[in-house]
């Protein structure tokens, strides 16, 4: 849902109003708070603040197994360079389905 100029409100008047403005956030209508005239808060339902943080928690986890894969495939091509030799694409792959598969248990233990 996107933010109107209905929803940003002065410091002052969201004080005066606050019961009014909780029950508009409940049901949907976020709300900026300005203060001297600049965003300073917003009131968001606190099940949607949940809901972010999940996704946040979820990028955080997606991005550390992309990291941990870049990780995997920079120490090959240092291997690549060096001369050693590799290890055979099908045990290459189920190490890194593994490393998948625990980077997902992982998350859905925490959730």
């Amino acid at each position: 849902m996107s933010i109107t100029s209905q929803d940003i409100v002065p410091f002052n008047k969201a004080r005066a109003d606050l019961t009014r403005l909780t029950d508009e956030v409940r049901a949907g209508h976020e709300k900026i708070i300005t203060r001297n005239g600049e965003s300073f808060v917003a009131l968001v339902d606190a099940r949607k603040l949940d809901y972010y943080h999940r996704l946040e928690r979820e990028a955080l986890a997606r991005a550390n197994v992309q990291l941990g894969l870049l990780n995997d495939v920079a120490a090959g091509l240092q291997d690549i360079r060096a001369g050693k030799p590799g290890i055979p694409v099908v045990e290459a792959s189920a190490r890194a389905q593994a490393r998948f598969d625990a980077a997902i248990a992982a998350r859905k233990a925490k959730a």
